[in-house]
C-alpha cells in the first residue's frame, strides 16, 4: 500500500490562489451585512447561492457539516428525465427534466457528466409488456428531441453481450433509452466554486445555534465553528432555510409552534466490485411504479434504491440489514447471483428525500420543491431532484424577487436576465484533458497513469492541470493514495487548499472515491488527516 513517507514535507504551503483561512472567513462573515444568508450546503442551497451571487447580491452560505455532506452526495448519481413519470402523464415535467439534463451534461458541466445507456429488461410475467415499454422509451427519447438516440427494443442476446451478468431466463426483450450520470459530490463542489467565483462567501462545518431577530424579523444567525469551537454571527436582510431533512428543525427556531411542512423518504444504495465489464445500466421494473437500478459507476456497480418513509433523526440515517437484503433481492430479478455476492459490497449509503407533507405512499409522492415563509420572514425551501438543480436555484430566486416589500432591495440583476447555461468551473472536453495530462507529463519523471489522467479529467475538467502541476513539482504528491484507486496525493492537498476539505471524510468520501471503493483504510485516513492539519 502506498503511504506517505514524510507527511510534514507534503503540501505544507498552500498553493497560490488558495482559500482564505477559516478564521479569515469567520471574520468576514461576522463583519459584513449580507443580502442573503443561505443556511444549508446541499445542492439546493448551493444552487440558490450561485444564482443569487450571479445576480449581484451579497451572499453567505453556511452548513453544519460538509458541502453536499448528506443527501446531496447520497443520490443515485443520475441526471435523468424521469422515465417513470410518463406513467402518471407528466409529459411536460419529463420534457423539462430532459432540457435541464441535456443543458447540464452538454453545456454546463460536460466534464462532470457522461451519457449512460439504459437497458430495461422485460421478463415473462413482469409488471409491463414489451410493447408498452417499447412505446414508453420511444416517447421518452422523443421528449429529449432524440438527442440520445431513438428509444427502441433490443434482443436479449445483444443485451447480454453488453451486460454479461444480465439474467436471460424468461427474458422476452430489452427496451433501450439514454440518460446521464455524474459524481454528485463533485458536481456540488464545482457549483460551490462557481458561487464563490461569483462573489459568495462560504463556510462548511459551521452550525447554526440560533437565529437573530430584529423587530420580530429573522435578520441573521448565530453560529459555531465545529472545527475550532469559535462562535460568531452573520447578519442578513433575508435568511433562506435550505437545510433539507432538517428544514422543520430550523423553522421551529423561528417559530416553536411551526407545523411540520415535509416528510422524509429513505433511499439506500449499495456499491459493489464488478465481476465483468458493464457497457450499459439496468433499470428493472419491480412493480407498476418502482424501478431498481444497477449502474456502472466509478469502475464499480451501484445498486438501489429503496423508498420508504423515515421518521428518525436525519443525522442517524443508515443502511440497515433489511435495506441490504431488499436491494440485493430486487437486483436479483435481472442480475446473476455471482455479481450479487455480499463479499463484493464495498460501501453502503442512504439519503433522505424531502417530500411535501401529506398522506400516501412515498414512492408515489411528487418530487417537487416546497417554499414556505415563516412568521419571522425566513423563507424555507425543500425538495426537488438533482437533475433540475439549476432550475430550482432560478425558481427560488424568482420567489425572492417577488417578495412583498422587496427585502433584498432592487439594486441587483433579475435572475431571468442571467445567462441560461453558465458553465461550471473546469469546463472542458474530458477526453482532451486526459490526453493533455498524458502527453504533457514531466520530462524527467514517470508519466501520469492513464487511469489517473482519466479520473482527473472527469472529476475536475481543466482544473486537473493545477493538480498535475502540484504532482510535477513534488513527486511525493504524484503517488497513488492506494494502489487500487486512480487518485493521487496531490488531490488531498488540492482538496485542502481549494475545496474546503476539513476532515478525512470530506476528502475520502466526497472529494475522492476512496471510501466508496472500500479503500479508506485507517492508515490512509491518518495520513490524510496529517496533510489536512499542515
Amino acid at each position: 500500500m502506498t503511504t506517505l513517507q514524510s507527511v510534514p514535507a507534503l503540501g505544507t504551503h498552500p498553493a497560490s490562489g488558495s482559500l482564505p483561512s477559516r478564521a479569515e472567513t469567520r471574520d468576514q462573515l461576522s463583519k459584513a451585512t449580507y443580502d442573503l444568508l443561505v443556511i444549508g450546503g446541499g445542492i439546493l442551497g448551493i444552487s440558490t447561492a450561485w444564482h443569487a451571487a450571479q445576480s449581484g447580491l451579497r451572499v453567505a452560505l453556511v452548513d453544519a457539516g460538509d458541502f453536499a455532506g448528506a443527501t446531496s452526495s447520497a443520490s443515485s448519481k443520475l441526471l435523468h428525465g424521469g422515465l417513470r413519470y410518463l406513467q402518471t402523464g407528466a409529459v411536460k415535467l419529463v420534457a423539462e427534466n430532459h432540457f435541464e439534463r441535456r443543458a447540464v451534461s452538454r453545456q454546463v458541466a460536460p466534464h462532470l457528466a457522461n451519457p449512460l445507456t439504459f437497458y430495461l429488461p422485460v421478463y415473462k410475467g413482469g409488471p409491463h409488456g414489451a410493447a408498452k415499454l417499447g412505446a414508453g422509451v420511444f416517447a421518452y427519447s422523443a421528449l429529449s428531441a432524440f438527442g440520445d438516440g431513438v428509444g427502441h427494443l433490443l434482443s436479449p442476446a445483444k443485451a447480454a453481450q453488453d451486460v454479461p451478468e444480465l439474467r436471460t431466463d424468461n427474458l422476452k426483450a430489452v427496451a433501450v433509452y439514454g440518460d446521464d450520470q455524474m459524481n454528485d459530490a463533485r458536481m456540488a463542489l464545482m457549483t460551490v466554486r462557481a458561487a464563490v467565483d461569483a462573489g459568495a462567501t462560504v463556510l462548511n462545518h459551521a452550525e447554526v445555534t440560533g437565529l437573530r431577530f430584529t423587530k420580530g424579523r429573522v435578520t441573521g444567525a448565530d453560529l459555531k465553528d465545529r472545527t475550532s469551537g469559535d462562535e460568531f454571527g452573520v447578519t442578513a436582510r433575508l435568511v433562506l432555510n435550505a437545510t433539507g431533512p432538517w428544514v422543520d428543525h430550523l423553522r421551529r427556531m423561528e417559530d416553536p409552534n411551526a407545523a411540520p411542512s415535509i416528510r422524509l423518504s429513505k433511499g439506500a444504495h449499495l456499491v459493489l466490485k464488478r465481476t465483468s465489464p458493464w457497457k450499459a445500466a439496468l433499470a428493472t421494473p419491480i412493480d407498476k411504479y418502482r424501478i431498481t437500478f444497477a449502474l456502472p459507476w466509478e469502475d464499480m456497480l451501484l445498486l438501489g434504491t429503496t423508498d420508504e418513509e423515515y421518521e428518525g433523526d436525519p443525522g442517524q440515517v443508515e443502511v440497515t440489514e433489511k435495506d441490504t437484503a431488499q436491494i440485493l433481492d430486487e437486483a436479483a430479478f435481472s442480475i446473476r447471483d455471482q455479481q450479487l455476492s455480499r463479499d463484493l459490497i464495498t460501501y453502503a449509503f442512504a439519503g433522505l428525500r424531502v417530500l411535501p407533507g401529506g398522506p400516501g405512499d412515498t414512492s408515489k409522492a411528487k418530487r417537487e420543491t416546497v417554499v414556505t415563509e415563516g412568521r419571522g420572514g425566513m423563507l424555507s425551501v425543500a425538495g426537488g431532484k438533482w437533475t433540475t438543480f439549476r432550475h430550482i436555484g432560478r425558481t427560488v430566486m424568482k420567489k425572492l424577487e417577488q417578495l412583498p416589500g422587496h427585502p433584498l432591495g432592487e439594486d441587483y440583476e433579475s435572475v431571468s436576465t442571467l445567462p441560461k447555461r453558465l458553465p461550471l468551473p473546469g469546463i472542458a472536453n474530458p477526453n482532451a484533458v486526459a490526453h493533455r495530462l498524458l502527453v504533457d507529463g514531466p520530462a524527467p519523471g514517470p508519466r501520469m497513469a492513464a487511469d489517473t489522467a482519466k479520473h482527473l479529467a472527469t472529476h475536475y475538467g481543466s482544473l486537473s492541470f493545477d493538480i498535475a502541476r502540484m504532482a510535477n513539482e513534488n513527486p511525493e504528491l504524484a503517488r497513488r493514495i492506494h494502489p487500487d484507486a486512480p487518485e493521487i496525493w496531490a488531490q488531498v492537498a488540492y482538496a485542502r487548499d481549494h475545496e474546503w476539505a476539513e476532515t478525512a471524510d470530506d476528502v475520502l468520501r466526497r472529494r475522492t472515491t476512496l471510501t466508496i471503493r472500500g479503500l479508506a483504510t485507517d492508515e490512509i485516513r491518518a495520513d490524510v488527516e496529517k496533510m489536512l492539519n499542515k
